[in-house]
């Protein structure tokens, strides 16, 4: 198969090997972004090579810092100790990331940028970021009032006391890093915990702060110092190839150099809930980013059900989990009304795109409910410009009696630019 708009994915008797991921976005991103606030050179390796990182680099160097990308993922970042205006608007792509935590950059700047996306990241919203940053001095402006291009007027910033009404990883870095900038004390109270790269990064690049259960304190004024970071492999990059080993019979997976923080293996529990045989093996640590192998054996599926509470720590593995159940078993995800805001409306493109490969697929409200009532039959299916909807097909596809055209795979790219290659070396 060759990744262009539409790929076409044969189905899978097994699949076996080991493998690496790519670079966790989610610390790419954060890395980069405290690396452009510290004055000095700081080296990232094994960042992250999909377009969404790219984006961040993109957005960055238009601010006045230094980027050098070389080969395997290493990145120079020359903080400037000072951004500069850029010269015209900030392009984020498709990376939703990329728009609300440099928001909380650029909010303490003394200037005014603007920030654009593309079609699919100009229909989020923007107001979960805005209103906290407007609260603590900065001005934001957004088309309709809450979707890009997103405009930031710099001030001087003050601290604040803030829980925000939908948990969000994106949100409490915004407002992190926002206070890191600040005068005065800046706390934010999570109302479920989300992953906590912010607050391990802030550390490691220097920075001070408490964490007290879902209450995490900042003292803005405080400088960062350059650092030189190893970022661990993709969890979310590695759930695919979990899912895929668990739901196909006679399958074995071992992903090597994955990251092991507690925030993001809430997928490990519902695997095993799901039926696989998976292993968790820690053997180093990554500037306080615990790290190792993950093994996963197929030994059958089970019906298996992700509560609102389980949502926050598996949002970007529903996908691949609603293609797990088609293998065998069944899902039911409720209080998952966040992925109607994702790169798509990923309730409804995710049930739609399945119906349409055979599977018996319901939408919720706020979820969905897949059952393996019968093996798909393949056909096409169109990702809506989604990365994790085309790589979440492609995994259910592996299970249909016939083969399965994906439109907009390419969309996969945004952050796992093999992933079908991978996938062919990893068939049986």
């Amino acid at each position: 198969m060759s990744v262009a708009d539409q790929t076409v994915v044969r189905p899978a008797r097994a699949v076996r090997g080991t493998l690496r991921v790519p670079g966790d976005k989610s610390i790419s991103h954060r890395y980069a972004m405290l690396a452009a606030l510290a004055r000095g050179r700081s080296t990232i390796t094994g960042y992250s090579g999909g377009g969404d990182c790219a984006s961040t680099l993109a957005c960055l160097a238009a601010l006045g810092v230094g980027i050098a990308r070389g080969p395997d993922g290493r990145v120079v970042v020359d903080g400037p100790g000072r951004l500069r205006p850029a010269a015209g608007p900030l392009d984020a792509g498709n990376s939703g990331s990329t728009m609300r935590m440099l928001a909380g950059v650029l909010a303490a700047q003394p200037f005014t940028t603007t920030m654009v996306g593309d079609a699919s990241l100009s229909r989020r919203p923007m107001r979960r970021v805005m209103t906290p940053l407007t609260l603590m001095g900065a001005r934001c402006e957004a088309a309709e009032g809450d979707r890009p291009p997103l405009t930031i007027h710099g001030a001087a910033l003050h601290g604040i006391a803030y829980t925000p009404e939908v948990p969000s990883a994106q949100i409490k870095s915004a407002v992190l890093l926002a206070g890191l900038q600040a005068s005065g004390t800046t706390t934010i109270t999570e109302p479920a915990p989300t992953r906590d790269h912010t607050e391990r990064a802030l550390r490691w690049f220097g920075a001070s702060l408490t964490s007290d259960g879902p209450r995490i304190a900042i003292v803005g004024g405080q400088t960062l110092q350059p650092a030189d970071c190893r970022v661990p492999g993709d969890p979310s990059a590695a759930a695919f190839w979990a899912i895929a080993a668990a739901g196909l019979p006679g399958s074995a997976i071992t992903i090597e150099d994955v990251g092991l923080n507690p925030t993001r293996l809430a997928l490990v529990d519902v695997l095993r809930r799901a039926g696989a045989d998976l292993t968790v093996a820690p053997t180093d640590d990554w500037q306080g980013e615990p790290v190792g192998q993950l093994r996963i054996v197929h030994r059958g599926l089970r019906a298996f059900e992700v509560t609102p509470d389980e949502v926050p720590g598996v949002i970007d593995e529903l996908p691949a989990l609603a293609a797990l159940a088609t293998l065998g078993g069944a899902i039911r995800v409720t209080g998952a009304s966040e992925l109607r805001v994702k790169e798509s409306d990923r309730i409804t493109a995710l049930v739609d795109g399945l119906r349409r490969l055979g599977a018996d697929a319901e939408e919720l409200p706020d979820g969905f409910v897949v059952q393996a009532t019968r093996p798909l039959t393949g056909g096409s299916v169109d990702a809506h410009g989604d990365h994790r909807l085309a790589m979440a097909f492609a995994i259910a596809a592996l299970g249909a009696t016939g083969e399965t055209a994906i439109t907009g795979a390419g969309a996969a790219a945004v952050s796992y630019p093999a992933f079908f290659a991978t996938l062919d070396s990893l068939r049986a």
